[in-house]
């Protein structure tokens, strides 16, 4: 699938699956890092209740950390060029911004997983979704730094179509609720490098990781079109205090600090 076809399926189904997209030196490189940052699934089944291991125990966003990331290749992952593509093809400009980002490491029997089917938007937005202009939709994207097969916890998806028409509230909808959803939703499941990217109204749910001592190791990354100024999780400002921001800033190129807000070159800003 090219990045035309990608953005189309999209805006038409609210979500696209691009299996081992980000394959390549860079997943490699995050995968070799992601030691830094988390646990093994042999180290946390080892001791689960022992160390750091009890921040995923008993907590289903126990194993989220917010950019930056303890490495800068964890973090240029996330503005990687073959994202920022898909992003521009999906706006349909290059005027864009990330405006969140978080890795996550899941690990089996530390908490229960499954979740409802759910919409993002009202932790990204004010606003209730408006579908007829792109530039007010966001883009979400989860990237598996590992591999996802369906016993360990993919997420599910249900195309706009099997959802039009359903009010901005309630933003989430147990199986009684809403059966259809449940029985005509999609599995991201996929090999490291995947990326399942999907629309703030789109209707997604975590599933239950089933498999015997194992983990699950992604990358999010949130995109928006430069005039949506309403939607926004993450304060780039308050998080560039964070020591891990030097690191990436100071090796960053023009185009991926921009993606954070950092004004272009020729921009009067810069004396």
């Amino acid at each position: 699938m090219d990045l035309a076809e990608a953005a189309a399926a999209w805006r038409r189904d609210g979500f696209v699956v691009l299996p081992g997209y980000l394959a390549g030196p860079e997943l490699a490189a995050a995968q070799r890092d992601l030691a830094v940052a988390y646990p093994t699934a042999g180290e946390y089944h080892a001791a689960p209740n022992e160390g750091r291991n009890r921040t995923y125990t008993g907590d289903e966003f126990g194993g989220i950390i917010a950019f930056p990331f303890p490495t800068v290749a964890l973090s240029r992952f996330v503005v990687h060029d073959k994202l920022v593509a898909l992003a521009e093809a999906v706006f349909a400009t290059s005027d864009i911004r990330i405006y969140a980002s978080e890795l996550w490491a899941k690990y089996s029997g530390a908490v229960s997983y499954e979740q409802e089917h759910h919409r993002d938007y009202l932790n990204h937005t004010p606003l209730v979704p408006a579908a007829d202009d792109l530039r007010w939709r966001g883009l979400e994207m989860f990237i598996w730094l590992s591999d996802v097969p369906e016993d360990h916890g993919p997420t599910h998806i249900v195309p706009l179509p099997v959802t039009a028409g359903v009010p901005a509230l309630p933003h989430g909808y147990l199986r009684p609720q809403r059966p259809e959803f449940y029985e005509r939703e999609r599995s991201g499941a996929g090999l490291a490098g995947t990326v399942v990217a999907y629309s703030t109204d789109t209707f997604h749910r975590g599933t239950e990781i089933t498999a015997p001592r194992s983990a699950r190791f992604s990358a999010h990354a949130s995109y928006k079109h430069a005039d949506n100024h309403w939607t926004g999780r993450h304060s780039w400002g308050d998080h560039s205090f964070h020591p891990d921001w030097n690191p990436f800033a100071e090796q960053a190129t023009a185009r991926q600090l921009q993606l954070f807000g950092f004004p272009p070159p020729g921009h009067p800003y810069w004396t």
